[in-house]
Parts: structure tokens; C-alpha cells; sequence
């Protein structure tokens, strides 16, 4: 029994549950998506005296407070107590390529510790992508109106037309930065 509680939970099941979150969601008319929980964060903060886009009553979406404490002590859960310890399978393919770029322990946990760790991020490149990374990811959720788990699970559920294209953009844009940017960047 341990062993099926530990093992992914199958899209048959995972699949209805967020129907169902994203139903009750749609029927209290709240939108989904952590860009508005750091929106209302923002707002509690103060920061409507300054922007526009943060001058709302932030009391109204105090539930995307809850929405965010829920998935913290959730992946703490998960993390801690429901992790298995099976080794991590990648495609031989997948190894091979990142062995190009000189990624080589990629079979000590979910991310490679060569690009995800202190000592990379403490480089000039690890600062610049950072930086960087984190104003496109910042100019790109609000010029989006969301972030990617906004769009594509309450705006594609909702069938809006915007989510649909911003939902392609960010395939495009992660198409390119997997194939064009990244074996420049690692390479």
C-alpha cells in the first residue's frame, strides 16, 4: 500500500481533481495562479501606493494566501514524507546530450547539481542569467496578464482565447531556450 502512495499519482485521477478545483473555482469566481498570490502579497505590503495594478482590496483575495500556504505545506509533505527513494531514469538520450554540454550527475536528484547550486549561481553567468531570467519571467507575467499555471489551467479551462496564445508563447519561447539557448549557455 506504502509503495502505490509513493508512486505518481496516474492522470486519471490527478486529471478530475483539478477539474474539480478549477469547477469550484469558476463557480466562487476566482481566478487561478501564483502571479495573483504575489499580487495580493504585494498589495498587503503597501505597494498600491506606488503602482496602480496593486491598488485593489487585497481582503478579497486574502484566499490566494491560503491557496499558497497549501501548496507550501504540500510539497513539504510530499518532500518529506510521501518521496520515494527509487533512482531518478533518464533517457539515455537525454544523458548523452547533457554529457555534450558537461552535465554529468544528473542521477543525484530531480535537477543537476552542476547548474543548480550555490557554487553555480555565485558565477558571473549564474548571476546574469538570474537577473536576467528573473526580469523576463517578471515583464512576462504581467505583460501576459499571468503566469504559465494561471493561463494554462484556469484560463484554458475558462476557454479564453488569451491563455490559449499566451499558453503557445510559452511553449515557443521554452522550445527555444531548450534547443537554441541553453547548449550555448552550457556548452
Amino acid at each position: 500500500m506504502m509503495d502505490y502512495i509513493l508512486a505518481p499519482w496516474p492522470w486519471y485521477v490527478v486529471g478530475p481533481l483539478i477539474t474539480l478545483v478549477m469547477f469550484l473555482m469558476l463557480y466562487f469566481g476566482k481566478k487561478f495562479g501564483i502571479s495573483s498570490s504575489l499580487e495580493t502579497v504585494c498589495a498587503i505590503g503597501g505597494a498600491g501606493k506606488v503602482a496602480d495594478l496593486f491598488d485593489f482590496d487585497w481582503k478579497a483575495q486574502t484566499w490566494n494566501l491560503v491557496f499558497i500556504g497549501g501548496a507550501t505545506i504540500g510539497g513539504f509533505i510530499t518532500s518529506y514524507y510521501l518521496s520515494n527513494d527509487n533512482p531518478l531514469i533518464v533517457s539515455q538520450y537525454t544523458t548523452d546530450t547533457l554529457a555534450t554540454w558537461g552535465i554529468s550527475e544528473i542521477d543525484s536528484g530531480l535537477v543537476p547539481a552542476q547548474i543548480f547550486s550555490w557554487e553555480s549561481l555565485l558565477t558571473i553567468e549564474g548571476i546574469v542569467i538570474m537577473i536576467f531570467g528573473g526580469f523576463l519571467i517578471g515583464f512576462g507575467t504581467r505583460y501576459a496578464g499571468g503566469c504559465t499555471s494561471g493561463h494554462a489551467i484556469s484560463g484554458l479551462s475558462n476557454l479564453q482565447i488569451p491563455s490559449l496564445i499566451a499558453v503557445v508563447g510559452f511553449f515557443i519561447g521554452g522550445m527555444i531556450t531548450t534547443y537554441f539557448l541553453l547548449p550555448h549557455l552550457l556548452g
